[in-house]
């Protein structure tokens, strides 16, 4: 007589923690390939980021609109990306006046 084990699938594929790390390596290798970020982005899709006039307030606008009034886009080159990144901090202490000068920001608090 043959004795057979049976054992569950999931002793023999390393269970849950094995599958949640599958899961995360997959999201990780999607996100290098397709060239997105998991980083917060300061706008969604379609839209680009704006400061205020003279503060450290921000908002997104779509595409192809005018800032409203009282805000004004980035300098070039000195736009923020993603929550955190190097402009993002930077415009957290500074801003842009009514004569376009960037000046420290009054409520920065420095």
């Amino acid at each position: 007589m043959t004795s057979r084990v049976h054992r569950p699938s999931s002793v023999i594929s390393g269970g849950p923690a094995r599958s949640a790390l599958g899961l995360a390596l997959a999201c990780v290798t999607l996100a290098m390939l397709t060239g997105c970020s998991t980083e917060d982005a300061s706008c969604g899709g379609g839209e680009y980021p704006v400061m205020t006039v003279g503060g450290t307030g921000s908002a997104c606008v779509s595409n192809g609109d005018e800032p409203p009034k009282g805000y004004v886009r980035y300098p070039e080159g000195k736009v923020p990306r993603h929550v955190g990144d190097k402009w993002d901090t930077y415009w957290s202490t500074h801003t842009i006046d009514e004569n376009g000068k960037i000046i420290k920001a009054p409520d920065a608090g420095m």
